[in-house]
């Protein structure tokens, strides 16, 4: 029971850890169409951007507060990274719409350009980011099974990522006029929407977010400049299987290939596991292309 267990809580924290990174993914590529090859790179803009904090509290505030910094972290990554998204959409990725193989291309090519930077930055070897104290340790139940407090707080983040999601593109006005747009350029142009501050915006969210997703992926190992690359396949995965442009698929996609990834791991190896979920990824869209939650609409073509 206690290795079920175990096993079941690691299947819940990879999952989360995938939703976090595709959530941004799923706003970029899921309801702008546009195939951002510089998501893992924004990842690792927010990485860097809680290095950078953890630095600054070492070097200037006294060493009782320095277990805070990454409270200002989080935030601190999510500004860095809306801030750059929406630099990137407005000096490029605004002319590449309806192109997706040219928006491929160019944000590859960004994406190259930003890990050189990094490099040249903070150097080539990874750096380590030194967890609070207060996220070290863990729960201890059920008989001796350990869950680490740095897992849980992820879960919880990711909660509140996608609560905040949620609330924005459902509940809020600037989410209705998201969706107007997404769904229909030209009549929400007509109805006095500005299609260009809302393509703007929504790219600067979802960069935002995955610089969050790269703020807690500290808590997990150290960080380098190709850090986003790891993750950033995984992340087009749960996408497409979750259902271009719909959460709850994204929610339901992160858990499908977390829980079976760490099943797999764990029956065969590293390796293999991720073979196998990708030819049941494979399989699963020859059946339903459209994915877990396809996107309902209604066309006015006649």
């Amino acid at each position: 029971m206690d290795v079920v267990v175990l096993q079941l809580f690691n299947g819940i924290s990879v999952s989360s850890i995938l939703l976090l990174i595709a959530l941004g993914l799923s706003v970029t590529f899921g309801l702008m169409k546009v195939i951002n090859m510089a998501h893992g790179e924004l990842i690792m803009i927010g990485a860097y951007t809680a290095y950078v904090v953890q630095n600054l509290f070492n070097s200037y505030m006294p060493s009782s507060l320095f277990g805070w910094y990454f409270v200002l972290a989080i935030p601190a990554s999510f500004i860095i990274a809306f801030v750059f998204g929406l630099v990137l959409e407005m000096s490029l990725i605004r002319f590449l719409y309806g192109r997706p193989l040219d928006s491929l291309l160019a944000t590859w090519g960004v994406g190259l350009m930003l890990q050189q930077i990094a490099r040249s930055i903070f150097g080539a070897p990874n750096v380590g980011v030194t967890s609070p104290e207060w996220l070290n340790g863990g729960v201890t139940a059920l008989g001796g099974v350990v869950f680490p407090y740095k897992r849980l707080f992820i879960l919880g983040l990711v909660l509140v990522c996608l609560i905040f999601m949620y609330v924005y593109i459902y509940r809020s006005h600037s989410g209705r006029r998201m969706r107007a747009v997404m769904q229909n350029r030209e009549m929400a142009a007509c109805l006095g929407i500005s299609t260009r501050r809302v393509d703007a915006v929504t790219f600067a969210i979802g960069s935002g977010i995955a610089g969050i997703a790269g703020c807690a992926l500290t808590l997990i190992g150290p960080i380098g400049p190709s850090i986003g690359t790891y993750y950033i396949v995984d992340a087009f995965m749960v996408v497409v299987l979750g259902g271009v442009g719909k959460l709850v698929g994204t929610v339901f996609g992160a858990f499908g290939i977390g829980m079976s990834n760490t099943l797999f791991e764990y029956w065969t190896t590293a390796s293999l596991g991720k073979v196998l979920v990708f030819l049941c990824i494979v399989a699963f869209l020859q059946w339903k292309p459209s994915g877990l939650v396809a996107m309902r609409s209604r066309s006015l073509d006649n």
